[in-house]
C-alpha cells in the first residue's frame, strides 16, 4: 500500500502563468504524471520524501502589469520552472538570463527552468508539433511541401519544426499583408529563410494541391464555434488523397478541418498529442530525467475532455 501523498513545505514548485489561465489542462496533465512518478518509487522505496519526485504544479493567473514583479517573485520562493502561455511568450523574453536557441529562432518561449539561479527559456513547442510526425508517420520529408495557415505564435514553431524534419519548401499563408511580410522578415536571418515563403490568403488554391502537409495554426474552428473552419469545403476539395491535415486545435475532436480533410482521403491529426508531448519534454527539463509516464498525461487529457 502506497503512502497518501501530502503537500508539505518541501514540496517544489511548478506551474504554469497565463493570463487567463484558469482554463488550462496543464495542471491536470502534470499532476498526474507527477502523482504516477511518485507512486511508481514509492512501491519500491518507502521514503518519498528522499526520493526527489516531490513536487506540484499550479496555475498562476498573472496579468501582463505584474510579468515582472511574479517573475522575481519565483526566483525567491525557489519555483523550479514553469510553462508559459497567452499573453507572456514573447513578453517574458527580456526578463530570462539563456534563451536557447530553438527558442530565439521561433522568437518565443513556453518553458522556463532555474538552473544555477538563473532563469533559462526554452520552447518545447517543436518536439510537440513533431513528435507525431516522426513516431506515427516515418517519412523521408526532404521532397515533401508544408502549407501552413495562419502566421501567429504558433506558427513560428511549426515553421521551425517543419525545418527540422527537413521539408524542401513551407509555405505560410495569412490574411493580414503587414503581418505576414513581418512574419516573413522576422527569419531573414535564419537558415529557414531558404524554404520559407509566405503568401496572401487568395493563393491558396493553387498551394494547397501541392501540400503534402497542411497545418492549421488559426484559432479558426475552436470550441465554442465549433462550425467553423479555416478553409471551404470547395478549397479543401484539392488537398492530395494521402495528404496529412494537422489541427493545433483539440476541442472539439474531430475539428471541422480534420473532418472535411479527412472526407478528401487525407490523414489527420489533432492538437491534444501535440500538448502531450510539448508538456513531455517540458517534464524532462525540469525533474532532469528521460523517463515521464506519457501515457498517463495523455489519458487524463483525454478524461478531462471527455474523450475516454
Amino acid at each position: 500500500m502506497t503512502k497518501e501523498r501530502l503537500i508539505t513545505g518541501k514540496t517544489k514548485l511548478l506551474g504554469v502563468i497565463g493570463h487567463p489561465v484558469e482554463h488550462s489542462l496543464s495542471p491536470a496533465m502534470h499532476n498526474a504524471a507527477l502523482a504516477q512518478l511518485v507512486v511508481g518509487e514509492a512501491s519500491r522505496r518507502e521514503d518519498i520524501a528522499n526520493l526527489g519526485l516531490d513536487y506540484v504544479y499550479l496555475p498562476f493567473p498573472i496579468a501582463p502589469h505584474n510579468l515582472e514583479i511574479a517573475i522575481a517573485g519565483f526566483a525567491a520562493i525557489n519555483v523550479v520552472g514553469f510553462n508559459v502561455t497567452i499573453p507572456h511568450k514573447q513578453a517574458i523574453m527580456p526578463l530570462l538570463s539563456e534563451i536557447t536557441p530553438v527558442a530565439q529562432a521561433i522568437g518565443a518561449v513556453n518553458t522556463v527552468s532555474r538552473q544555477n539561479n538563473q532563469w533559462v527559456g526554452t520552447n518545447t513547442d517543436i518536439e510537440g508539433f513533431i513528435a507525431p510526425l516522426q513516431t506515427i508517420y516515418k517519412q523521408d520529408w526532404s521532397q515533401k511541401v508544408a502549407v501552413i495557415l495562419g502566421n501567429g505564435g504558433a506558427a513560428r514553431a511549426v515553421v521551425a519544426g517543419c525545418h527540422q524534419l527537413g521539408f524542401a519548401k513551407i509555405h505560410v499563408v495569412g490574411r493580414n499583408v503587414q503581418r505576414l511580410q513581418d512574419f516573413g522578415n522576422s527569419w531573414s536571418n535564419s537558415p529557414i529563410s531558404e524554404n520559407l515563403q509566405v503568401h496572401q490568403w487568395e493563393e491558396l488554391p493553387k498551394l494547397i494541391p501541392q501540400a503534402n502537409l497542411l497545418v492549421n495554426t488559426t484559432p479558426i474552428g475552436m470550441y465554442p464555434k465549433v462550425d467553423e473552419s479555416p478553409l471551404s469545403v470547395e478549397e479543401m476539395a484539392n488537398l492530395p488523397k494521402g495528404a496529412i491535415a494537422y489541427d493545433l486545435i483539440y476541442i472539439p475532436k474531430p475539428t471541422q478541418f480534420l473532418e472535411q480533410a479527412e472526407k478528401q482521403g487525407a490523414i489527420a491529426i489533432d492538437g491534444l498529442e501535440m500538448l502531450v508531448q510539448q508538456g513531455v519534454a517540458a517534464l524532462k527539463i525540469w525533474l532532469q530525467q528521460e523517463i515521464v509516464p506519457v501515457e498517463v498525461m495523455r489519458q487524463t487529457l483525454q478524461k478531462h475532455l471527455g474523450l475516454s
